[in-house]
């Protein structure tokens, strides 16, 4: 029996658009203002928020198994706190020491309240019923940005890059109760039909290496592509020729994109196998950055470039969190997610610096390029694991 409510859906919700908000994205909104004022480069200031992503791929294994020991509540709750007390530890920030300390407290806070950790929650609750829950919750997760940039600045413009971080604490503290309304119960899978054989098990040593193996390198370029692109875009449309305008304008269709694949894949009730949606999601990365070669010249190439990007990679992010419940058994869904996403963690932490050496020694064609072969290294792991499920 699920033991997700429509209740819980909802606050999970709002609790993603805050937190992702209020951690991931702050740095977005504050990393000049607490660079100049700190006397720090900008690479050191952004720096930071590497660390932080750097450390959700140290603890990922170890959240996740606890995830699966104790429940959500527990260490969604924390990572609430965790938020609370590095944004505060930013604000009173007065040399590099204790602004890297703080982040380095965000980058555990974020495994413990962001998508990673509710998807466990989620599945723990629910087991395979936990996949449309999963999907309703990155509705609204996916407008933190939309909502929190113009906020946070704001609170930067009135209070001053300080006084915002502490109003980001005190938002933080405000998502315990949400947190704190997650169940303790836990998914029993019903027993099968004598004579029949629980669904997911067929073939199993084949199972055994090659689910976890193509899970993790789909997830590893995707998550590649999502930091490189989150950092690179304007730029690289920049490069290529397109006005400064029009390349920060033709940037945010990326988040029309992103939050209409995401609304299809809801309102179709999840009709799509996950290992389609994985195609799927894969399959619109890949044209996306051929026709993005042509963005500086043509308008609607550069705006193609961007929707293609956002809807398969708002679609990537359900993926991540619904295929495991085909591929491995849920019960175990912290641990193994926690562990077959560290790779993905670290190459996100590292591919923003990575695109930035390719830009300016290859130019911006070459990082298209690059990532049309990741974007095409994703499509064939998603094609092994849409085959091994049909097996």
């Amino acid at each position: 029996m699920s033991h997700i409510t429509r209740r819980l859906v909802w606050f999970l919700g709002v609790s993603q658009l805050l937190c992702w908000g209020i951690s991931y994205y702050l740095i977005a909104i504050f990393g000049n203002p607490m660079a100049a004022d700190l006397g720090l480069s900008l690479p050191v200031a952004f720096g930071g928020f590497t660390a932080a992503l750097l450390v959700m791929g140290v603890v990922s294994g170890s959240v996740g198994r606890a995830i699966d020991r104790w429940g959500g509540r527990p260490v969604m709750v924390i990572g609430s706190l965790l938020t609370a007390a590095g944004c505060l530890g930013l604000a009173s920030s007065t040399g590099l020491v204790s602004y890297y300390a703080s982040w380095l407290v965000l980058g555990l806070a974020m495994r413990a309240s962001l998508y990673e950790a509710a998807f466990a929650a989620l599945a723990r609750l629910g087991g395979p019923l936990a996949r449309v829950p999963i999907s309703q919750i990155t509705l609204l997760g996916g407008l933190a940005s939309t909502v929190l940039w113009p906020v946070g600045q704001a609170m930067a413009d009135a209070w001053g890059w300080r006084g915002a971080l502490v109003a980001y604490a005190v938002i933080a503290l405000l998502t315990i109760p949400l947190h704190a309304a997650i169940p303790s119960d836990r998914y029993v899978r019903p027993p099968a039909p004598a004579g029949t054989e629980p669904a997911g098990t067929a073939d199993p040593r084949r199972r055994a290496w090659v689910a976890p193996v193509f899970y993790m390198v789909m997830t590893t370029a995707v998550g590649v592509l999502t930091s490189a692109m989150s950092a690179h875009m304007i730029g690289i449309l920049v490069g290529l020729g397109a006005a400064p305008a029009a390349a920060v304008w033709i940037s945010t269709v990326r988040g029309v994109g992103q939050s209409s694949a995401r609304l299809c894949e809801v309102l179709s009730g999840g009709r799509l196998h996950p290992t389609v949606l994985a195609l799927l999601a894969c399959g619109l990365l890949l044209p996306g950055f051929i026709i993005g070669l042509w963005s500086g010249a043509v308008l609607a190439a550069g705006v193609a470039f961007s929707l293609l990007f956002g809807a398969g990679a708002g679609l990537a992010t359900i993926v991540r969190g619904t295929l495991p419940l085909v591929l491995f058994d849920p019960q175990s869904y912290g641990r193994t997610v926690g562990r077959l996403l560290v790779p993905s963690f670290y190459a996100a932490a590292l591919a923003p610096m990575g695109y930035a050496v390719i830009i300016e020694r290859a130019g911006e064609t070459a990082a298209l390029l690059l990532s049309a072969v990741l974007a095409l290294v994703a499509v064939g792991a998603a094609g092994v694991l849409w085959a091994t499920a049909r097996r």
